[in-house]
């Protein structure tokens, strides 16, 4: 294996095929794709061949029987996400790969001080664009953008919330190029979700390949729910000693709702819904069988639209009328807080590394993936000339939803698109495709490459704290670039391996 070196520079060899074996790998090839595996050119440890050797000694209908025990207890647990057609909200089994994706300590490192950064600058960046509006002032970031940002919430001008934090939770999505560099494709600072896989990815892996993982040190990830749980009480209102928790939930039709009942449980705190909330004097009360019952921190998984009809959309039923009065006057803890949004935005994106430069003095530890800006002249130009070969993304859209992707896309694709770009060129962004790293996966055939994401979770309190490893969302498909599980994609176990 190569000599261990420096993931942060960027200057890592392409991936290489995993030599030729029997068993299990004797027809896997990933060609030029940099291999979450075979880690060719990246950090070494012995512990990465003994993993490859262990696998490689199994056989594929072993496997197959693992894979099968392993999507019956997902099945039987519930583990489930929503699908929303035109018709129809279809619950779905997240699909779940067996093979787990390997991370270095180097890489690690390396990964955790770029989220932590992030972080840090996307909290400063919030402050200031609802207090003193500095960075608008000094031209580094249009006002436009910002100030017009359709996630840019008035009622947060000058009220300062605890610690300075208003992103809790993130979650960044990383991906790797063919040179094994790590890139932020986007930052998810409103409500992130997905970290229950995490959890349960684990535990199913540990329960089906005891054998692969034996006397391999991992760092564990079972102990986000306290984490999380410790910091929105360390954040909770001055003067209350033990603050009362609860996490706010749309309800069952939403699309994540096995999440918000499995992270409830993991910090142990209510999980309510509007409906038992009330405000009362500007405070927030929980509706009990012993009466009400004050509320300090809450933990949101609806949108800031939702979440107080006399502030936001009065038709809606999921939120609490007067929590955002209650909110105003310190009495409670939103996390994250409202208003985020503009910080997760597609163009804001596209700043981050002024942002960072701007607010902490440092480079970034993590490299944006190149963008263009389209409400840009100059974005919306070479956008239009070089369609065929980008990827171009709604700025307000998550989950997959919007994009095209140049090069696999027919003439007849580009051309509508084409329209839809020229027609609201201010609602896109574009980047270049990334040759995304791959991870071998149980497929039809076998064992075969499939691209791979990377959505480490952070948690801030008064620090912050990020989960080793994260989601590793797989493209299932042959070819796929697209690993959200909306658009038919699964997820793996992420083992950070300990020192």
């Amino acid at each position: 294996m190569a000599d261990k070196i420096d993931v942060s520079s960027g200057q890592i060899p392409a991936g290489h095929d995993i030599p030729d074996r029997s068993g299990l790998f004797s027809d896997y090839r990933n060609g030029h794709f940099f291999c979450e595996l075979t880690n060719s050119g990246g950090p070494s440890d012995p512990r990465i061949d003994l993993i490859r050797d262990r696998l490689t000694s199994l056989p594929l209908h072993d496997l197959r029987a693992r894979a099968k025990q392993a999507e019956q207890e997902l099945y039987n647990l519930g583990i489930t996400f929503t699908v929303y057609s035109e018709r129809d909200a279809i619950d779905r089994i997240l699909p779940f790969d067996l093979i787990p994706r390997i991370l270095t300590q180097p890489e690690w490192q390396h990964i955790d001080a770029g989220v932590r950064q992030r972080v840090r600058a996307l909290n400063m960046f919030l402050w200031d664009i609802y207090h003193d509006r500095n960075i608008l002032r000094d031209g580094v970031i249009p006002r436009d953008l910002v100030l017009g940002n359709a996630n840019y919430c008035p009622a947060m001008i000058g009220l300062d919330v605890p610690g300075g934090t208003y992103v809790h939770i993130s979650g960044t999505d990383l991906v790797r190029d063919d040179s094994g560099r790590f890139l932020v494709l986007e930052d998810n600072v409103r409500t992130p979700s997905g970290v229950s896989y995490v959890i349960e990815n684990r535990h199913t892996t540990l329960r089906v390949m005891p054998d692969i993982a034996a006397g391999i040190d991992l760092m564990p990830v079972d102990d986000y729910g306290m984490r999380l749980q410790n910091a929105l009480a360390e954040l909770a209102p001055a003067g209350v000693s033990d603050p009362q928790v609860v996490l706010l939930s749309p309800g069952i039709y939403n699309s994540a709702y096995f999440e918000h009942v499995f992270l409830a449980r993991e910090m142990g705190v209510p999980l309510v819904e509007g409906r038992d909330l009330v405000a009362e004097n500007d405070r927030i009360y929980m509706r009990t069988t012993a009466g009400l019952r004050p509320v300090h921190s809450i933990y949101r998984r609806l949108n800031d639209d939702f979440l107080d009809p006399e502030a936001f959309d009065p038709t809606s039923m999921l939120g609490v009328p007067g929590l955002v009065e209650a909110y105003r006057k310190n009495n409670v803890t939103i996390a994250n807080a409202i208003g985020t949004g503009v910080a997760d935005d597609k163009a804001v994106y596209a700043y981050m590394p002024r942002i960072i430069r701007y607010y902490l003095s440092e480079e970034p530890v993590l490299s944006n993936v190149e963008t263009h800006i389209c409400a840009e002249p100059e974005g919306l130009a070479y956008t239009l000339a070089n369609l065929a070969e980008l990827v171009v993304k709604p700025v307000g859209e998550s989950g997959g939803y919007g994009l095209i992707i140049g090069p696999h896309a027919t003439k007849g694709e580009l051309a509508e698109f084409r329209t839809k770009l020229e027609a609201d060129p201010a609602n896109y962004i574009s980047q270049p495709v990334i040759s995304l790293s791959v991870s071998p996966t149980l497929c039809e055939n076998g064992l075969e490459p499939r691209h791979v994401d990377l959505r480490p979770f952070a948690v801030t309190g008064h620090s912050t704290w990020v989960l080793p490893g994260g989601l590793s969302r797989v493209a299932l498909r042959r070819g796929s670039l697209v690993v959200n599980s909306s658009q038919g994609g699964g997820s793996k176990d992420t083992w950070v391996l300990a020192q």
